[in-house]
């Protein structure tokens, strides 16, 4: 049997002025009582609605909303009305990983958008992989989709001498690795990766669905077949969609601070 909500739980209630609690901090808390209620399942409200309910400036409202964006409870794209946010996509780190074999292990449904699969030559690429600046690469170019949502515009490139029969595979619902594999006999079997914050351009923007100057993660990966470079990747994903574990000890290695500007060593 469907529990009703009360009466008036899906209403917004008074601010108090007198409280030390900042009024977005009281907005903020209010929406995410509303939300847990019910609310908003249709159509998240707009700032102009907010303000109006709560009597409150533009400025305290999109100070509550930065912060369900941040925590990844309201979703905010381009051209939309913002809605409720979709579950976070969990990633370990400091393990081997497929993203596809992830989604789907946590019941993500998955499916990729192919918008490049060619050959190429991109010498700073060639660089990391180990090569001569004119050496062929294949590039693989994806939006990936978590849920029918923009996840991550990634990009891969591999060696054209190895991965040539990727060539005539139809990546739109399976893996790079697991075509790399049987395709190619190649297994990547380990490397590096590095993350950090990134303001995705125009074009990444506009893919992602993400809002005007929303930040990102950007991943760097080198992976390597043994010993050998096979596989350079630029992944930017959605912060409000993706969280990275970590699990730590009193034996773990410490984490290696380097500049901004390096990129994983080949």
């Amino acid at each position: 049997m469907t529990t009703e909500p009360p009466d008036g739980a899906h209403e917004p209630r008074p601010l108090d002025r007198a409280s030390p609690l900042p009024l977005w901090a009281q907005l903020f808390a209010d929406l995410r009582r509303r939300m847990e209620a019910g609310a908003f399942h249709e159509e998240f409200p707009a700032e102009h609605r907010l303000t109006g309910e709560y009597g409150v400036s533009r400025h305290t409202v999109r100070e509550a909303l930065r912060k369900l964006r941040a925590d990844g409870l309201v979703i905010a794209e381009r051209g939309r009305a913002s809605r409720l946010g979709t579950r976070h996509i969990q990633q370990p780190l400091g393990s081997l990983y497929s993203l596809f074999r992830e989604l789907e292990g946590q019941g993500v449904e998955q499916r990729s958008e192919v918008l490049r699969l060619e050959r190429t030559e991109e010498g700073t690429i060639a660089g990391h992989l180990g090569l001569i600046p004119d050496a062929p690469l294949i590039v693989l170019e994806r939006l990936r989709l978590a849920d029918g949502e923009p996840l991550a515009h990634d990009t891969a490139y591999l060696p054209a001498e190895v991965a040539e029969p990727l060539l005539d595979a139809d990546f739109g619902h399976t893996s790079l690795y697991g075509e790399l594999t049987r395709r190619c006999g190649v297994k990547v079997t380990g490397g590096k990766e590095r993350i950090h914050p990134f303001l995705p351009d125009i074009r990444q923007a506009w893919l992602l669905g993400l809002a005007d100057r929303e930040p990102a993660f950007a991943i760097e990966r080198l992976g390597r077949a043994g010993e050998r470079p096979v596989e350079w990747r630029e992944t930017v994903v959605r912060g409000d969609r993706f969280t990275f574990v970590a699990e730590w000890s009193d034996t773990s290695r410490a984490v290696a601070l380097a500049p901004r500007a390096s990129c994983p060593s080949s």
